[in-house]
């Protein structure tokens, strides 16, 4: 039996979708967060081969920070993708600390770079 591949297609309106290459009948899918599985995980047939796979986020699911799914093969427990949805004020704090640090290393690159020009120039 082939290994079963599921690559994303669209995240939209609040529903993650892929296509699940590789088996003849799909696994069962088990869509994980927080370690809770979630309800209303839909597998299809897809015209052109391959199994379409959606995954409706419901809005419990979100809230600051960062929301970690994992899509897995119910029956091996493999992990066969994952997704993440960003949201709220933590993000926006975090971003702007990161933006800080890159600031602050951009600016010791630009003088040790300007020094370096001095030196052999």
């Amino acid at each position: 039996m082939t290994e079963p591949t599921l690559t994303k297609t669209t995240l939209t309106a609040g529903l993650w979708q892929g296509v699940l290459t590789g088996p003849d009948t799909p696994p069962p899918i088990e869509v994980l967060h927080l370690d809770i599985p979630l309800e209303g995980v839909r597998v299809s047939n897809r015209d052109g081969g391959g199994w379409q796979v959606e995954v409706p986020i419901p809005a419990e699911a979100i809230s600051d920070g960062v929301q970690t799914f994992l899509v897995n093969d119910a029956g091996t427990g493999r992990t066969l993708a994952s997704f993440s949805v960003l949201a709220g004020e933590a993000l926006a704090e975090d971003i702007r600390t990161e933006v800080d640090l890159l600031r602050a290393e951009l600016d010791m690159l630009k003088k040790a770079f300007r020094r370096h020009c001095l030196e052999t120039g």
